[in-house]
């Protein structure tokens, strides 16, 4: 059994991910600023991260693993993009990773054979139109994942997940009708979006010890989109 810190836990990705770690038998930390249950062995935190990174220490000695889920879609045209809606993004996805990360990284350091996981998104690799603002955000959190990787190894994992678009709450704006579905399906070599479950087995296998080579990798979870050309 593992201690697991899921950050962001409260619904999509970040949800299904803590679901699944439970079924796995491990102590899930949920961190979210609703605050959730679940059965099985859980501790919920309510707090704001993004406001000021979680303390884990008043709650365990050790960790062996967090995943950071928060994150935000602003698809917008760059000259329209203000400067609140930029900062905003970098605030959720990269300064509330960095400063999570290093809050706890004590504990981790303590821990079994730990491992980080990050978001980000194929985006960053793949030109977009209208992503400037999220896809710099989430090439900053791709820069902070093999950082961390190269100064922490050998003895905490990090790695960094890359979905395309996911049928979470998050991306309910860009799904919520059949012809928005159709068309975001038919981009993808695999003619559909994800699921949250989907990319949480991916975070799950990523902090097993069934990954325990696996380090400084963005790992593409994105049906084909980055590296297949239809």
């Amino acid at each position: 059994m593992k201690t697991i810190a899921v950050i962001g836990d409260s619904r999509g990705i970040g949800e299904a991910l803590r679901n699944q770690l439970l079924i796995e038998g491990h102590h899930v930390i949920g961190v979210s600023r609703s605050g959730s249950d679940a059965p099985g062995n859980y501790t919920s935190i309510v707090q704001d991260v993004v406001a000021e990174a979680v303390d884990l220490s008043e709650h365990v000695d050790e960790l062996d693993g967090l995943v950071y889920c928060p994150g935000s879609i602003t698809l917008k045209p760059f000259q329209s993009l203000k400067e609140e809606q930029v900062m905003d993004d970098l605030k959720v996805n990269y300064v509330g990773a960095f400063m999570n990360v290093q809050r706890n990284l004590k504990l981790l350091k303590k821990g079994t054979n730990p491992a980080i996981v990050l978001f980000s998104t194929v985006a960053v690799n793949n030109g977009m139109p209208f992503h400037s603002s999220i896809a710099s955000a989430k090439a900053a959190v791709q820069g902070l994942g093999k950082s961390l990787a190269a100064e922490l190894a050998p003895k905490i994992r990090v790695n960094v997940v890359a979905p395309s678009l996911t049928d979470t709450p998050l991306a309910e704006m860009l799904l919520n009708n059949e012809k928005k579905r159709e068309a975001a399906d038919a981009r993808h070599p695999m003619k559909r979006v994800g699921t949250a479950e989907e990319l949480a087995q991916t975070a799950a296998f990523l902090v097993s010890d069934n990954s325990s080579w696996i380090t400084g990798q963005v790992v593409g979870v994105d049906g084909g989109m980055s590296t297949i050309k239809l």
